[in-house]
C-alpha cells in the first residue's frame, strides 16, 4: 500500500531490524514468535477439519470425470495426486555445499508432477472451479450428489457451463490451472496474466481457448483487473486468489494424501519423530492450505516453514509487521523482479497469513541465484527437473538446522532431529518446455561454477 508513509517505514525499520536485511536482499530466516500450539490456534481459526473433509468428499465425487477427460489420470482413477520420493544424493550435495550435517531425512513432494497442469495449482485452482461447476448444476437441478459425475463430460453440459465465465489473475501457474479445467468444463474463461508470467504458459493456454490478457504490472495488477472484469459480469466468477477460501481447502486436501504416502514408505510421525515442511510461498494460497491440511492432521508434530525469493518476501513482511496485506515489498523499495516467477507477488494474502500466523513456524528468503544452483544440483543428483520456483524449499533444513538453532531448542526438538523427517515441497516444473528446462539448467551450472 503506496500510502504507507516513510516515517512509519522509519518506526517499522527500528522495530523489526530484519527488515534492514529484507531491503537489502539478504538472504534471512525468521523465526515467527506468533506461533502457538495447535489447540490453541485451531480455536480461533476461520476453517475447520470438516471444511477440508467436505473438500475431499468433493474431489472423489468428481474422480470419474476427471478420469474420463484427463487420461492421463486414470491410473489413479481421476485423483490428482503426485509421487512422494526420498532424495538421499541430493542430501548429502547439500550438506556438503552448505557445509552444514542435515539431521533426519529428506524426501521430496513432486507437486512439480501433478496431472493436468504441472505445479500445486493443480490442487486448489482445479478444485475452486469443480466446486463452482457442482454449485451451479446443482442451483438448476442438473445434478444431484448421488449422480455418477461423468455425465459432466457432455454437450449438454458444456452447452450449459457455456453461459457462464471464469475470470482469474495469475503469474502463471494458476492460470494455467483454472484455464485449463474450465475449458474442459465448457466456461468462458480468461486469465490476466502479470508481467514475469513466461511466454510458453500464455501460449500453451491459448492453444486450449482461453482468453489470455497480458499486463506490462505485476502480479496485484492482474488479480485487479480480474476482478474488475467479473464485478461487471453477473454470469462471470473470479477467482480471488488473495482471498479464496476455496483455493485454501483444495491444498488442504494434500495433507490426508501424504499421510497415506508416509505410511507406504513406513516414515512415522509422532511427538519423537517430527515433520518439518518447507513450502514455497507468493501469495499464500497454496502453502497456507497445505500447511493447514497438515496441522489439522499432526497438529504440534509438524513443523512448516515458508520459502520466498529475496525479491518478494511478502508473506514475510505481513506475518513479521502484523500488517498483512496492508503492506507490500514496494512500500520497502523492494522491487519484487524474481526468476522464481511463480513467486513473483508484492502483497500477501490478509486471509492466508492471519490464519496461519498461529500455526506457521517460521519463514526464510532465498536468492535467484541459489534457486538456480539447487535446480542444477537436484537434475545432476536425482534426475528430477523442476522450475525455479519450486527449489525454494530445498534450502530450508540447512536453514534450520543452522539458523533456526533457536527454533529447535525453543520446541524441544535438538534430540529428536536424527529420528525427523524433511519433505520439500516441489511446486512446479514438469510442464516447462525442454529448450527452457535445458537453459535453467545451464544458468544453474554457470553459477555453480563461478561460486566455487
Amino acid at each position: 500500500m503506496k500510502e504507507i508513509e516513510s516515517k512509519e517505514i522509519q518506526k517499522l525499520k527500528e522495530q523489526y531490524p530484519l527488515l534492514n536485511k529484507l531491503i537489502s536482499l539478504e538472504e534471512v530466516f525468521w523465526m515467527n514468535p506468533n506461533v502457538k500450539n495447535f489447540q490453541t490456534g485451531i480455536n480461533k481459526s476461520p476453517l475447520t477439519k470438516e471444511d477440508v473433509r467436505d473438500a475431499e468428499e468433493r474431489l472423489k465425487r468428481f474422480a470419474p470425470y476427471i478420469a474420463n477427460v484427463f487420461p492421463e489420470t486414470k491410473e489413479t482413477n481421476g485423483i490428482i495426486e503426485s509421487p512422494l520420493v526420498r532424495i538421499p544424493d541430493m542430501k548429502r550435495s547439500l550438506e556438503q555445499g552448505y557445509q552444514q550435517p542435515i539431521l533426519g531425512e529428506l524426501l521430496l513432494k513432486c507437486d512439480s508432477h501433478l496431472p493436468i497442469s504441472g505445479s500445486i495449482k493443480a490442487r486448489g485452482g482445479i478444485y475452486e472451479i469443480l466446486k463452482h461447476a457442482e454449485d451451479l448444476a446443482f442451483q438448476h437441478n442438473l445434478l444431484t450428489i448421488q449422480d455418477d459425475y461423468s455425465i459432466l463430460d457432455s454437450d449438454r453440459f458444456r452447452k450449459f457451463f457455456s453461459q457462464y465465465s471464469i475470470a482469474v489473475g495469475s503469474t502463471g501457474n494458476l492460470g494455467l490451472s483454472i484455464g485449463i479445467i474450465s475449458a474442459k468444463l465448457g466456461f468462458n474463461v480468461t486469465v490476466h496474466m502479470s508481467a514475469d508470467a513466461k511466454q510458453w504458459k500464455k501460449d500453451l493456454l491459448r492453444s486450449k481457448n482461453v482468453k489470455v490478457i497480458e499486463y506490462e504490472a505485476d502480479y496485484s495488477k492482474a488479480v485487479e483487473e480480474g476482478r474488475i472484469q467479473a464485478d461487471s459480469d453477473p454470469t462471470c466468477y473470479f477467482v480471488d486468489d488473495e482471498n479464496s477460501h476455496d483455493l485454501f481447502l483444495g491444498y488442504a486436501v494434500a495433507a490426508s494424501r501424504l499421510k497415506k504416502q508416509l505410511e507406504e514408505l513406513e516414515v512415522t510421525i509422532d511427538e519423537n519423530h517430527p515433520l518439518f515442511v518447507y513450502l514455497p510461498c507468493g501469495v499464500g494460497g497454496g502453502p497456507g492450505g497445505v500447511a493447514f491440511g497438515l496441522k489439522l492432521l499432526y497438529q504440534d508434530h509438524v513443523h512448516c516453514f515458508f520459502a520466498e525469493p529475496t525479491h518478494s518476501p511478502c508473506m514475510l513482511l505481513g506475518l513479521m509487521t502484523g500488517l498483512h496485506d496492508q503492506v507490500s515489498v514496494q512500500d520497502f523499495g523492494i522491487d519484487n523482479v524474481t526468476d522464481a516467477d511463480g513467486l513473483a507477488v508484492g502483497k500477501p494474502s490478509g486471509f492466508v497469513g492471519k490464519t496461519m500466523e498461529p500455526f506457521l513456524s517460521g519463514n526464510y528468503t532465498v536468492s535467484d541465484e541459489q534457486l538456480y544452483m539447487l535446480l542444477k544440483e537436484l537434475v545432476d543428483t536425482e534426475g528430477i527437473h523442476l522450475e525455479p520456483s519450486a527449489l525454494a524449499g530445498m534450502i530450508g533444513p540447512s536453514k534450520l538446522c543452522k539458523e533456526g538453532i533457536d527454533y529447535l531448542q525453543n520446541h524441544n526438538l535438538k534430540e529428536k532431529m536424527s529420528k525427523g523427517t524433511h519433505i520439500i515441497w516441489g511446486t512446479g516444473g514438469s510442464m516447462v518446455p525442454e529448450e527452457m528446462m535445458t537453459q535453467y539448467y545451464q544458468t544453474g551450472l554457470k553459477l555453480s561454477l563461478e561460486n566455487k
